[in-house]
């Protein structure tokens, strides 16, 4: 089963509006026209289960060495469901996403701010 689409985000300071592109096995690929933002969810089942929804972002910044040229830097950020076969419910897996999300988001987002700069 897919995703709703378009699938809309913003990641870049504006709304982007992403079709799927791609279906291949359990893996579905939503991707902006010019290719620069694009969400990939993919499933896997082995001896775990993992569930994988990613952004990749790219774009065209100046050259550290050549400021006077471009070069394309990419970025992506995902969040990961890793699960055992048996013992934990969809429910439960959606309780700890919550409870993840909301203390990344909480206070303005301080403990997100503070990962990124690299405190742990």
């Amino acid at each position: 089963m897919s995703f709703t689409e378009p699938l809309s985000v913003n990641a870049t300071g504006s709304v982007q509006s992403l079709p799927r592109t791609s279906v291949e096995g359990d893996q579905a690929i939503y991707s902006s026209s010019d290719g620069n933002v694009v969400i990939t969810a993919d499933h896997t089942v082995a001896k775990r289960i993992r569930r994988v929804l990613r952004l990749d972002l790219r774009k065209l910044s100046p050259d550290p060495h050549k400021p006077s040229e471009n070069v394309a830097v990419t970025m992506s950020t995902y969040i990961v469901f890793d699960l055992p076969i048996d013992g934990y419910t969809n429910a439960e897996a959606l309780v700890a996403y919550k409870g993840l999300t909301a203390l990344m988001a909480a206070s303005s987002d301080a403990i997100t701010v503070k990962l990124l700069g690299g405190e742990s």
